[in-house]
């Protein structure tokens, strides 16, 4: 399995804008510590949004792999603990290679069910994590991730940054699919980057459960003229580990088992800004609804921001989308550079 993103072949002016597609996302909590378990949910989840028809699920951020919350990994500035490294090695321990076998088996679950799958994933790369999210077409293909670029706060002890490698817009047979995760979508020109590939399907894997939340996802569903899909995890303190071993930190007193610690809203906008399902702030749940594709064209007559809106004349957005590496080995080069080096020296004598 290759790393990297594959393009659908489909052509997308084949498809009518009267098109309808089935879309769910999913609001439920992963079972932290354990991704094996976390898979086998995954799978019943999608099952039964399968039977309901959907043409695409959307899972939340870090669904495989677990959002800490409330866990400090016992940095300070200048020390980090003991438990806190050990903890750290846990979490890494829970997060997947990409690819890898956690990913061949959620290719394996997209394609059985023949749905379209955008799930938020720990990426393990060496001795780094990343918040990730990876996709899969209906029949089971990977497509490719998008690394979040900025991780928020005191995610940053714990998660690398990505670069502009990982931008993908996918065209598939249900649409322009492509995610942005949690507070990245505050990021203006990062959304820009994505109305410029011309996404359809705006996915939006988050943890904030916040009500300004809903504000930004209508904003992006009216800025882009784009199907906002936001999925959230519903979590109760019981579904992390019991205290001593984790505890939640910034609270008065340690949360009770059954005490909500993410009431999710996950929720799906349409391009007119119209809320079609959600948001769910009550259980974990499947939130479905049927996204008519003429909205996209209704609501880039009012306002279509790469296109009869821009004023390229006065602003313009470069994006560098080029791998990042951290080292870069150059001796072939400078063999190269040295050999012709001396051919010239050679010719030089020989004149």
């Amino acid at each position: 399995m290759s790393d990297s993103p594959v393009m659908s072949d489909t052509d997308m002016s084949v498809f009518p804008s009267t098109r309808s597609v089935r879309a769910t996302v999913v609001q439920a909590s992963a079972v932290f510590f354990d991704t094996p378990a976390t898979l086998d949910k995954a799978e019943r989840l999608i099952a039964e949004a399968a039977a309901l028809g959907s043409q695409l699920i959307v899972f939340p951020e870090a669904f495989v792999g677990g959002y800490p919350r409330g866990a400090t990994f016992g940095a300070v500035i200048g020390n980090r603990s003991l438990k806190g490294r050990e903890d750290f090695r846990r979490y890494h321990s829970s997060a997947i290679d990409v690819p890898g076998p956690e990913v061949d088996r959620l290719a394996s679950i997209a394609a059985r069910y023949k749905v379209h799958l955008v799930i938020g994933v720990i990426e393990r790369a060496g001795g780094t994590l990343y918040c990730s999210v990876i996709f899969f077409d209906a029949q089971g293909q990977y497509l490719g991730k998008h690394r979040k670029l900025m991780p928020t706060a005191s995610e940053r002890v714990i998660w690398g940054v990505g670069d502009g490698s990982t931008l993908p817009v996918f065209e598939t047979q249900i649409g322009r699919t492509g995610a942005l995760i949690c507070w990245e979508n505050r990021m203006p020109l990062l959304r820009t980057a994505m109305y410029g590939k011309g996404i359809e399907l705006y996915c939006a894997p988050t943890a904030d459960s916040r009500p300004s939340w809903q504000a930004s996802m209508t904003h992006i569903a009216l800025e882009g003229g784009c199907f906002v899909l936001s999925a959230n995890q519903f979590c109760r303190r019981r579904d992390y580990p019991p205290p001593p071993d984790y505890t939640f930190a910034g609270e008065v007193e340690e949360p009770s088992p059954d005490q909500v610690v993410c009431p999710g809203g996950s929720v799906i906008i349409s391009p007119l800004g119209t809320v079609l399902a959600g948001p769910n702030y009550d259980d974990e749940a499947l939130v479905f609804a049927d996204l008519d594709f003429g909205d996209i064209v209704r609501a880039k007559f009012d306002f279509d921001v790469v296109g009869h809106y821009a004023r390229p004349d006065i602003f313009r957005l470069t994006v560098q989308d080029h791998p990042v590496a951290a080292v870069t080995f150059v001796s072939k080069q400078s063999q190269e550079v040295d050999k012709t080096a001396g051919d010239l020296r050679r010719m030089s004598l020989s004149k």
